[in-house]
């Protein structure tokens, strides 16, 4: 695997030295990143687990609907946490983590949690606004279908970055 380009390794020296000499800020950002993760990931699977339930029952659609509404974000900015936190830990080792798979497949899963996370926004959107303006059954069936793929994919990759990050762990 290619090394760290030279130039990044030298920008970010004086951050690593300044993580790398302190007693305080790796348990802070340690700290922040596991908490971020924990917040968003079990937050998500949380809601993943009752977005499953909800669509095999049409009264619980509704609540839950508004629900994904109301959260969708929290676990946004939870998962916005942990990028940044991951980040600072990335940059106070970069020479290490740059040349790491399971860093590099990390980074990926949240890129695709991300992800699966604005296709569910979207998808809890089409569902309500079928609902709401009495569209075809159709559209909200196929929406709903669509939220209960990415609650899946959700659960999984949760799981997966979590495994991700003990490996690194372990790794290092």
């Amino acid at each position: 695997m290619i090394s760290a380009p030279a130039p990044l390794v030298r920008l970010l020296e004086p951050w690593s030295h300044a993580y790398g000499d302190s007693k305080v800020l790796p348990p802070v950002i340690v700290f922040a990143h596991i908490a971020a993760l924990v917040f968003a990931g079990g937050y998500a699977v949380t809601l993943d687990r009752f977005t499953l339930r909800a669509f095999r029952s049409s009264e619980l659609r509704g609540a839950q609907l508004a629900e994904l509404s109301r959260s969708h974000r929290l676990v946004m900015i939870g998962l916005t946490g942990s990028v940044v936190s991951g980040l600072l830990l990335f940059t106070s080792d970069i020479e290490t983590y740059w040349t790491s798979v399971i860093w590099w497949t990390k980074a990926s899963l949240i890129v695709l949690l991300l992800l699966n996370g604005v296709g569910s926004m979207k998808l809890e959107a089409q569902v309500r606004e079928s609902r709401e303006s009495r569209e075809s059954r159709v559209n909200a069936e196929a929406a709903g279908r669509g939220l209960r793929l990415t609650a899946i994919a959700s659960m999984l990759l949760w799981f997966a970055v979590a495994l991700c990050g003990v490996a690194l762990d372990k790794a290092g």
